[in-house]
């Protein structure tokens, strides 16, 4: 039996820049041909930094808040963009050096959250989001392989908003720039992170005391007097904006790590083409890190009698036009590992060990500078079958400053038999020098403190590491649409505000436990109810405010309708029981305990309308149904409060266009 070789021919097609087949030249000068219901394919995939985890992008719409910068669980002291909180205990836990500034941390890019992407064809979003008062969010979004070995993300957004009360406006421009790279012989990788933060918000001091906002004149929100900043005019430009009173943040940071692999070769073989493999073995990295933080509080309009009436800081006799603190840090990290793969086809599984050396330098009320070396260790094991997914990390800081300083980290997550779900618990702990702003102070003749910052912080005593202990189990049943949570807390010498600007640290041990879940019930062909919700409770003198019961429900008319078109419409609730809210002062950026004031609200009541046509996502809301004032001729004046002295918003208007392109 004879046997003939039939070989294609490919002189008549064109190419791309990657070497995929676009098309047939057009030799007969014909362009009428039929479209290829292919052209607009695309295989696209990312994972976080520091992750091997592949992850797909979202395009779901039964969620708003999966793409709004600020999720559900934080409240805001009553502007799109000014300082926020969560709703749920989350204490700080990572050691070393921390300069004490986390009111704005939701609206920043780091390089944790940084997507580095794989696809087959340049892929761009483009988001733009418009609310009442001139709110307005622009998101750009675009990566792309210019090889199949090397990848660019770029990643801009700017958020501006007027806000409803006098002084309240902010700007914030986020820039991300990030890149990977790969030798073709698969041993050399290369990673950039370029990130560039800016955060400016007015700082009003919320309402002042004897300002009733149930019962203002024509029930406008900016004829409430405000602590600070009550004659100025509010600009609506969403570029060019200046801040007379308020808060600056600049962040700059980079990050490279590139790394050389030995390991085996192999390939396979086809008809056509030979792929090349490489199955690394051991590896040498090294990844270098600096950061530039600005932190600044201004007031170029100052009015001394607001300080010293509302803010409890009498301004110097010889400060008369304005008033400025400021701390800068500039960090330089160069950390070394070793990472081996015992298992050559699971990059899934390694051992890490590495060592870094820290620079840091500070200018604040003096120059301040620390050397530090740590050491560290890590471990992860995601097996090939996908059952097993262990994880164990450990950080020692054993030189330096903040020798002594650690962080330990286990998790272990079981996937169930016919895919039913998965079950994760795990254990960390972490000892900590308490942050830059609270503890870091000298000594006058006199025996008084002054803090190193030159933010208004004056600490009256020698502070002792921070110990936090947290104990999780996480449970996932996605056929039943189910996720359950626990986090137990165990903590010792918390370092917080007990005044506006006096830190404290807490002098008994106290533990938190938190309890979570979501569920989804499909009620009928098109109606699903969403639950989600958490219940904390303190045990113990803890300086720690936060809600027992937190939830939220959705109900929903969903599905998919005609060819292309995707819905979600229905409302939504959110409430959370009354609990005395942390205080927040703006001099220094810091939420403040309190335990004399209770935040009694009626529940956040939205209306929404989430809608998908292909690459397009469109969502609608009308917020704050729950303002309404019966007794006020239907005026939606009733006001929830998210601290003391700080309104929240009306009723309030959104609507967000997200468009996704395959170029």
């Amino acid at each position: 039996m004879a046997y003939t070789q039939v070989t294609r021919d490919t002189s008549n097609y064109e190419y791309d820049s990657q070497g995929r087949i676009t098309g047939k030249k057009d030799t007969t000068n014909q362009t009428l041909q039929h479209r290829d219901k292919y052209e607009d394919s695309i295989t696209i995939s990312f994972h976080y930094w520091d992750s091997t985890r592949n992850n797909k992008i979202d395009s779901s719409i039964d969620d708003f808040y999966t793409r709004f910068p600020v999720s559900w669980k934080y409240y805001d002291m009553g502007n799109f963009g000014s300082a926020a909180k969560s709703y749920v205990f989350q204490p700080l836990m990572r050691p070393g050096f921390d300069a004490g500034f986390h009111a704005y941390d939701v609206y920043m890019y780091t390089p944790e959250n940084t997507r580095f992407f794989q696809t087959t064809r340049p892929y761009s979003e483009t988001a733009y989001l418009l609310g009442s008062r001139a709110e307005q969010m622009i998101n750009l979004f675009h990566t792309q392989n210019r090889k199949s070995n090397f990848n660019i993300g770029l990643d801009f957004r700017v958020i501006n908003s007027p806000g409803t009360y006098r002084n309240q406006s902010t700007n914030i421009s986020n820039t991300r720039v990030n890149t990977f790279f790969q030798t073709s012989n698969k041993r050399y990788t290369n990673n950039i992170i370029f990130i560039a933060n800016k955060i400016l918000s007015s700082e009003n001091g919320g309402i002042q005391p004897n300002q009733n906002v149930d019962s203002l004149f024509m029930n406008n929100p900016t004829s409430a007097l405000t602590k600070l900043g009550s004659a100025l005019l509010t600009t609506r430009s969403i570029f060019g904006v200046t801040v007379g009173i308020g808060t600056q943040y600049n962040d700059l940071t980079f990050v490279l790590r590139h790394s050389y692999d030995f390991g085996q070769k192999d390939s396979i073989v086809t008809d056509s083409s030979t792929i090349k493999l490489f199955y690394p073995r051991l590896r040498f990295q090294h990844t270098l890190q600096y950061s530039n933080k600005r932190y600044e509080y201004h007031d170029n309009a100052l009015e001394p009698s607001d300080y010293s009436n509302f803010m409890q800081y009498t301004v110097f006799p010889f400060t008369t036009d304005s008033l400025k603190f400021n701390d800068s840090w500039q960090t330089l990290t160069n950390d070394l590992a070793i990472i081996s793969y015992p298992q050559k086809n699971n990059l899934n599984q390694f051992l890490k060990l590495n060592a870094g050396y820290e620079n840091i330098k500070g200018q604040t009320y003096l120059a301040t500078q620390y050397n530090n070396i740590y050491t560290a260790a890590e471990y992860r094991n995601r097996t090939r079958n996908q059952l097993y997914d262990i994880e164990a990390a450990g950080k020692l800081y054993v030189t330096g400053y903040y020798a002594g300083d650690y962080s330990a980290y286990i998790s272990f997550m079981r996937s169930l038999k016919k895919n039913i779900g998965s079950i994760q618990v795990g254990f960390q702990n972490v000892n900590r020098t308490p942050s830059f702003i609270m503890s870091e102070y000298n000594t006058y003749a006199s025996g008084d403190r002054y803090s190193l910052s030159s933010f208004p912080s004056y600490p009256g005593e020698s502070f002792k590491k921070e110990n936090i202990t947290r104990i999780f189990a996480v449970v996932n049943v996605p056929p039943a649409a189910l996720q359950l949570t626990g986090d137990y807390y165990l903590v010792t010498n918390l370092a917080y505000f007990s005044g506006l600007y006096t830190p404290a640290q807490a002098s008994s041990v106290f533990n938190v436990l938190n309890i979570g879940a979501y569920k989804k019930i499909k009620v009928a062909k098109h109606l699903n109810w969403y639950l989600q919700g958490n219940v904390q409770q303190i045990a113990g003198n803890a300086p720690v405010n936060v809600p027992l019961v937190l939830g939220r429900t959705r109900f929903a008319f969903e599905g998919n309708f005609f060819k292309n078109l995707f819905l979600s419409t229905g409302f939504e609730v959110r409430y959370n029981t009354p609990y005395k809210a942390d205080d927040y002062s703006p001099l220094n950026g810091q939420f403040v305990y309190q335990d004399t004031s209770t935040i009694t609200n009626r529940p956040d009541v939205d209306i929404y309308l989430n809608m998908r046509i292909k690459g397009f996502k469109g969502f609608v809301r009308l917020e704050n149904l729950n303002t309404v004032d019966f007794a006020n001729g239907f005026a939606f004046t009733k006001y929830n409060y998210s601290a003391p002295g700080y309104p929240e918003r009306g009723l309030w208007l959104r609507i967000g266009i997200w468009w996704s392109f395959v170029n």
